[in-house]
């Protein structure tokens, strides 16, 4: 039932019967009183997944995410490996362990994406499946993408995202399946409101969902174009001859530097 260690933080005795009663009492009443409906499990590999899911049984949110932070495996050159399935077997098992009804950060994409981009090697973005490489692939609807968060960028900087790629990386969460997450800082204090905020209603307006459908048309190095549910076609990378992917009743409806989406007309 043990978890593993962080050194950040006191260790609590999650198997205690009053730790359990007292904390969901907690959680219950800054849902009832205070009006939070859902739950961020930070760290949720600290503790047995039998734990989360006593407190979502004991809480029932409506929306509930676990921070699941393991390494991607990597190779001798130093860079990841291209198959991370076992990477992602990770997210979904815990998912599955605290009984199915949880989320996880999809942590795989994050750093698969993140890869594909610095390297110039964006046929990362196609499993040997020929689907998403990360937890998106399996899972989608358990999934939520991000770009960065408090620990990986903000402030922290632990594992951020290259600066000049993060718009291509909004592309891909905004336009691909899973619950797609923006942080504070990019919308807030870079200028990126309008770009993201151009994006997000292209989703809304396509109900483009956490469990849509995805075909890859393209992942070469400096090219990667997909199309979900066949009503928009996201472009990625640095190639711009990708007009040939795209069927002649899609129009462009938002573009920027090396990203391009068309909507169904």
């Amino acid at each position: 039932m043990a978890g593993a260690d962080f050194n950040g933080a006191p260790d609590i005795d999650h198997l205690n019967t009053r730790v359990q009663r007292e904390l969901s009492d907690w959680m219950n009443w800054i849902k009832t009183e205070i009006g939070f409906d859902g739950w961020r499990f930070d760290f949720a590999k600290g503790y047995s997944p039998d734990i989360t899911k006593l407190y979502m049984r004991n809480t029932r949110p409506e929306f509930a995410v676990g921070e699941i932070w393991n390494p991607l495996s990597y190779g001798t050159d130093g860079k990841p490996n291209y198959d991370q399935d076992g990477h992602r077997r990770e997210l979904t098992e815990w998912v599955k362990a605290v009984g199915g009804s949880a989320t996880a950060f999809d942590f795989t994409t994050k750093g698969i994406l993140q890869a594909a981009l610095v390297e110039g090697e964006l046929w990362r973005l196609k499993d040997s499946n020929g689907g998403p490489p990360g937890m998106i692939g399996l899972v989608p609807e358990n999934a939520v993408t991000f770009v960065d968060n408090h620990d990986t960028g903000s402030t922290q900087k632990h594992w951020p995202f290259p600066s000049d790629k993060v718009m291509q990386r909004y592309v891909y969460i905004l336009t691909h399946p899973g619950f797609p997450s923006i942080i504070y800082d990019h919308f807030f204090d870079w200028g990126l409101k309008e770009e993201i905020s151009k994006l997000a209603m292209i989703r809304i307006k396509n109900g483009i969902r956490a469990s849509s459908t995805v075909r890859i048309l393209a992942s070469d190095p400096d090219l990667y174009v997909a199309a979900i549910d066949d009503k928009i076609i996201a472009k990625i990378g640095p190639r711009y001859e990708a007009g040939h992917l795209v069927p002649t009743n899609f129009r462009i409806a938002t573009c920027g530097n090396d990203y391009v989406v068309w909507e169904k007309q």
